[in-house]
């Protein structure tokens, strides 16, 4: 199969699966025009939930399209009838994984690094008690809301509750447990501010 042939056969399984799934599940599912998805991507959308992926944006699931090395396919992946994941336009997206339980905002021009993860969720609540035989719903869930044109550095992890400010910088590794202000380069774990971003 040539390079061109898969893209354009990915794209096409794709955007039928995403048609079949909201038939099925009645999800609010939206796809801008020309995106771009290198490999297979793993959606696992919930009945009644919302996608909404903008125009122009690019999900890489492969390492043979990021010579940094993917762990595994972009995972899209909401978790409730009331999840929603909003993806803007000229998005790009390496071996991603994006999980919500409530709701995750990714604004556009945004561009996620190799094997970074995103969840709004805790999935085990914190107490001990039962907590291997507890739900996503028993566990804390807050909206994670990411602003325009930030860069999240490869195998950084964003969890619940944050809101990174547009055009922030976050450093390889991160691991963001709290806001972060816009034009700002952030880094380390927990994720603090380092210096503001140069024009």
């Amino acid at each position: 199969m040539t390079s061109k042939f898969a893209v354009w056969y990915i794209n096409l399984y794709v955007k039928f699966r995403l048609i079949y799934l909201k038939s099925k599940l009645k999800t609010q599912s939206k796809i801008g025009q020309d995106v771009k998805f290198y490999g297979f991507p793993i959606l696992q959308l919930a009945r009644s939930s919302t996608i909404h992926i903008g125009a122009r944006s690019i999900f890489r699931s492969t390492s043979r399209w990021n010579v940094l090395g993917i762990n595994h396919p972009c995972i899209i992946s909401t978790l409730s009838p009331n999840g929603s994941i909003f993806i803007g336009d000229d998005v790009g997206i390496s071996g991603a994984s994006i999980c919500a339980f409530k709701s995750i905002h990714i604004g556009s021009k945004t561009l996620l690094g190799v094997n970074v993860k995103i969840i709004d969720t805790d999935f085990h609540p914190v107490s001990p008690v039962n907590r291997i035989y507890a739900k996503a719903v028993d566990a804390g869930a807050a909206e994670v809301y990411i602003g325009n044109n930030v860069f999240i550095g490869a195998n950084s992890l964003i969890l619940k509750g944050v809101t990174i400010g547009d055009n922030t910088v976050i450093g390889a590794g991160s691991v963001v447990v709290r806001d972060l202000p816009a034009d700002v380069i952030a880094a380390g774990n927990p994720c603090k501010v380092i210096r503001k971003l140069n024009a």
